[in-house]
Formats: C-alpha cells, sequence, structure tokens
C-alpha cells in the first residue's frame, strides 16, 4: 500500500472479528435505543425492524469488506475513497476521513456517556438517596476515557487480549440475560404480541413512526469497520478484515435478535415501561425484580464500556493513518508510534480527548450534548457510503482475494441505496411536538461538519493534502520497515 510498517501484526483472525463485535456491542446498541423503539412503532418495528435492517446492514459489510481485502489499510475508508476515485482524490479522501474521524470522535462519547448514565442508573438502584446530576455523568465520563486511554496506550497484545475477553463478555451476557427473561418470570406475552404496533411519537402517521423504529437497529449496526482500521495489525488482512465485518454483523444480528424477542415479550406494562428513564431497565426490574435486575445490568454497564475501549481502538488508527498523509494539525505528532509499546500512543490521547470535549457540554445541558453527538452515525454511514459509492462507478476494480465477484455492483447499489435512505431517517424529526429538547440536531451538526472541513480545504488543504501518500516503491517501503 505505500506504507512502512509501524504497527505490530498481532491481531489474528479472531481478534480482527472481536473489536467489531465489541463496538457493534448488541448488548449496549438494544439497552441504550430500545425505548426509542417501543415508542416508534413498538415490538412490530423492534422485531421485524431488526431482522431487515440487519439484512441491508449485510450489504453494507459485503461491500465494505470487498473494498477492505483491496486495501487493508489503517486509513481505511478514507485510503480507499483516495484510491477509487477517477478525478479529486484528495477532496474525495479529504471529506471521507472527517466524516470518519467526527463519526468515530461522536460514537465513543455517545457510547461512554452511556456508560456513564448507565452506572449511575445502578447507583441510584443501589442506594436509592443517589440522585445523579449531569455534572456527576460527564466526571464519570471523563474517568473512563481516561482508563480506555491507558489501555489503549499500553499495548496491541493488551487490546487484542481485551477484545477477546470483550466477545465472550457479551456472548455470556447474552445467554444469561436471555436465559433470566426466558425462566424467572412467570408470565409472558403471547406470540401474537410481536406484531403488536405503537406510535407514541406525536406524528399521525403510522408508517412516519414505524420507519423511524428502524432507527434502533441502525444505531446499534455502526463501527464495523473497526475491522478495516486494524488491518495493517492484522495478519493475513486481505482475508481476515473482510470475514471480521461480515462475522461481526452476522452474529451481531443473530443474537441481538434473540436479545431482542426476550425483551419484547418479558413487557408487563407496556405503557409503564415506554414511559421510564431507562424502558429496559424497567422492564427487568418488573419481569425479574429489583436484586437480578442490578445484576443483569451490570452485564450491561461492562458491555458498554467495552464497547468504547473498541470504539476508541478504531479512532485511535483513523488519527494515525489520517496524520500519516498530513490530513491533520500536528500530524507529525499523531502518527508516531511508541518505541516501547508499538502502539499510536499520541493518537490514542487525542482520541480520548476528542471525545471529552464532546461530552462537556453535558455539564449543563443534555440537549447541547445530544446535538454534538448526533452527527456520530450519520457521518459514520456517509463515511461508509463515500469509498462504496467509488467501486461502484469504476469498471476496473482490482478486487483483493476476498471479493463478491460479478455480485460486486449490485451488492455496492443496495449498499449505498440503503445508506441513503437510513440517513435520511436520521436527519428528519424524530418527535412530536417539535421542541429545542425534542429537535433532531443531526442535518445542523453534519452541516457544521461539513462546512468546517470545506472551508478548511479551500483556504489551505487543497493546496498540500492531495490524498493518500505513497513512501516509494514496494522494495523501498520494506527498507524503511521498523518492525
Amino acid at each position: 500500500m505505500g506504507y512502512p510498517r509501524k504497527l505490530t501484526r498481532r491481531f489474528r483472525a479472531f481478534d480482527n472479528f472481536a473489536i467489531s463485535f465489541t463496538i457493534i456491542n448488541i448488548i449496549s446498541g438494544i439497552f441504550s435505543s430500545f425505548g426509542f423503539g417501543m415508542n416508534a412503532g413498538g415490538p412490530r418495528v423492534l422485531v421485524f425492524g431488526w431482522i431487515g435492517v440487519s439484512v441491508m446492514v449485510l450489504f453494507v459489510g459485503a461491500a465494505m469488506g470487498e473494498i477492505a481485502s483491496a486495501y487493508p489499510t489503517s486509513g481505511a475508508l478514507y485510503f480507499s475513497a483516495g484510491k477509487l476515485a477517477k478525478r479529486h482524490q484528495g477532496a474525495w479522501s479529504w471529506y471521507t476521513g472527517w466524516l470518519n474521524f467526527v463519526g468515530q470522535v461522536g460514537g465513543t462519547a455517545a457510547t461512554n456517556f452511556a456508560a456513564a448514565t448507565f452506572i449511575q442508573a445502578f447507583l441510584a438502584m443501589q442506594w436509592p438517596d443517589y440522585r445523579p446530576m449531569p455534572q456527576e455523568t460527564v466526571a464519570i465520563t471523563a474517568a473512563i476515557l481516561l482508563l480506555q486511554a491507558l489501555a489503549n496506550a499500553y499495548t496491541v497484545q493488551l487490546v487484542a487480549v481485551v477484545n477477546r475477553i470483550s466477545v465472550w463478555w457479551l456472548l455470556v451476557g447474552l445467554v444469561v440475560i436471555v436465559g433470566a427473561l426466558t425462566v424467572i418470570p412467570d408470565h409472558h406475552q403471547p406470540p401474537s404480541f410481536a406484531l403488536h404496533f405503537v406510535n407514541n411519537t406525536g406524528f399521525t402517521h403510522a408508517v412516519y413512526g414505524g420507519m423511524l423504529g428502524l432507527l434502533v437497529t441502525s444505531w446499534t449496526f455502526t463501527g464495523f469497520d473497526g475491522s478495516f482500521h486494524m488491518s495493517e495489525e492484522t495478519v493475513k488482512a486481505t482475508v481476515n478484515a473482510p470475514r471480521g465485518i461480515m462475522r461481526a454483523i452476522t452474529y451481531s444480528a443473530l443474537t441481538g435478535l434473540i436479545l431482542m424477542l426476550a425483551l419484547v415479550y418479558a413487557i408487563r406494562d407496556y405503557g409503564h415501561a415506554a414511559k421510564a428513564d431507562a424502558p429496559p431497565v424497567q422492564i427487568l426490574i418488573d419481569a425479574l425484580g429489583q436484586g437480578t435486575a442490578k445484576f443483569l445490568l451490570l452485564i450491561v454497564i461492562g458491555a458498554m464500556l467495552f464497547c468504547g475501549l473498541a470504539n476508541m481502538t478504531s479512532n485511535t488508527r483513523q488519527i494515525f493513518a489520517f496524520s500519516r498523509d498530513g490530513a491533520m494539525p500536528g500530524s507529525r505528532w499523531w502518527h508516531s508510534v511508541s518505541a516501547r509499546t508499538r502502539t499510536p500512543v499520541k493518537a490514542v490521547w487525542l482520541a480520548a480527548a476528542c471525545p471529552l470535549v464532546l461530552v462537556l457540554p453535558g455539564w449543563w445541558s443534555h440537549t447541547a450534548f445530544t446535538a454534538v453527538v448526533s452527527v456520530n452515525v450519520v457521518g459514520l454511514f456517509l463515511a461508509y457510503a463515500v469509498p462504496i459509492f467509488l467501486r461502484l462507478r469504476l469498471d476496473d476494480f482490482q478486487a483483493g482475494p476476498w471479493n463478491l465477484g460479478r455480485y460486486g455492483k449490485p451488492v455496492a447499489a443496495i449498499a449505498v441505496a440503503w445508506i441513503l435512505i437510513s440517513n435520511v431517517l436520521f436527519m428528519l424529526p424524530q418527535a412530536s411536538p417539535i421542541t429545542p429538547a425534542s429537535f433532531n440536531y443531526a442535518p445542523i451538526a453534519l452541516g457544521v461538519v461539513l462546512l468546517i472541513a470545506t472551508v478548511w480545504w479551500f483556504a489551505t488543504a487543497r493546496r498540500r493534502f492531495q490524498g493518500p501518500v505513497s513512501y516509494g516503491r514496494p522494495d523501498e517501503v520494506a527498507a524503511m520497515d521498523l518492525i
């Protein structure tokens, strides 16, 4: 790919799969967004929407996997966008890289903020006199970011081990939660309950409310580009990176459906749970009692912490690669690698500091925090769409060993179409009446990011950034390898 090797290849096939599986994190994703789905479509959309959206995400993953096999680098999306573009390689690469960067930073911030919120919910259950405050949520989030940064800065080997543990935490945790919801309650909803439809969004059109409910699954299925970003640290990356993407999506789809069904059929008082501050936690309390619910909540919190760690790892590699090509302020700092740990330590601390900046507005306004991190999913999926769209335009795409053959273009076309549809949903109003607290700030946040990137591009970047750079011929690059 034209770069000297600085990062250690210690990620096996399972490790590469583990990072995307951990970032998708069905326990974290479902518990964070289940309440929204209860009011936007109800069980019918939660169950059947999960199945339908999972299939569409598989198309996105397959199209991305084919590109990952052809361009297995830490730069991932922005690198492949620059290589696949027929013209204006620098601009395509620039916008993809910044959308990916902002989306990943928002993802790390949102995941750890959610973990801090659930930690406070646990504390309130344990000590009823405890009253969660926004300032304490921000402080807990900052502490989580610090611990995750220390783990990422230590060694690649440690990150790989933690990600292996996270997979088993998710799978065992899933079995425990589903088992408890299946065995302990003396009452479950009838099979037909999966067809129950609810529209509490405030909008009169049921179809619109149901379409919004599809976002529950879309919110969960983000971050599987983590396998792509870890390519330079993965053995046989041309095969293991795309396989990691596809396995992470497939296993998450299957296990997520099981968890979704368990939660849906365990609901007792639908109206009471739907109005709760944390609906899935209320479902656990109603079905299992407070003691068991607290234990299961610890599993959920652990899953969220693993998810945040994997998010930061992926973000670090994107920063490292983007800086290697001179696309970030202070690039020479962020792409340096520690001689002792063989990790981009400075990039790790930047990947921890940026989410903290996004979280700080939550100190005085949850709405302000929501406005900042709302670009997370939109930014990530737009970054996914660009290289897939550019590959769709090519007639001479040089596929890697893992490829879709003659189905490559049809799969890419379906992937791009789904990303456009889902992104429109992400930017539409999600509750009525529309107030400053309920307003969907995603379009504004996305507009601000694109405006800054555009001004920066035309002011200075277009003269110094031409897309992914090459350090020389393969033999010259090999001579530069530090490992």
